[in-house]
């Protein structure tokens, strides 16, 4: 495996760890929505992290997705979702975490939707680089 399919891995495998507490939470209707979207942004972001490893973008230290997906998009790379829909989730990483009162700009089933799509998309771009090694 080359180094670069490795990062992407580790990074896929924190996506995925993410995911799984997300998914513990959604159900519980005491689980506030913050903390909900805080694991769904973090694990969309570590997604999208791994898809640009893997396209070989370097990127600054971000919780930005809509910035990460861009420059997957200018790399030639393609997404499953509109960057205007991974641009919802952005506030759950910083502003929402530290606000007693947040304004729900979508719903829990918009972001387990959301996730889904992103771990989908970074699960089948890094099986296929692994196939081709």
């Amino acid at each position: 495996m080359t180094p670069q399919l490795e990062e992407a891995h580790r990074l896929f495998r924190l996506a995925l760890r993410d995911q799984e507490t997300f998914a513990l939470l959604l159900p519980l209707r005491r689980a506030s929505l913050a903390a909900i979207g805080f694991h769904a942004q973090q694990a969309a972001e570590k997604a999208l992290k791994a898809i640009a490893v893997l396209r070989g973008i370097e990127f600054q230290r971000t919780h930005d997705l809509a910035a990460l997906a861009q420059s997957i998009l200018e790399s030639g790379g393609e997404l499953y979702l509109p960057i205007d829909e991974l641009r919802r989730i952005n506030p759950f990483a910083v502003e929402f975490r530290y606000d007693d009162e947040i304004i729900p700009t979508i719903s829990r089933e918009e972001l387990e939707s959301l996730l889904t799509a992103v771990i989908k998309q970074a699960g089948l771009l890094i099986e296929d680089a692994r196939h081709k090694l």
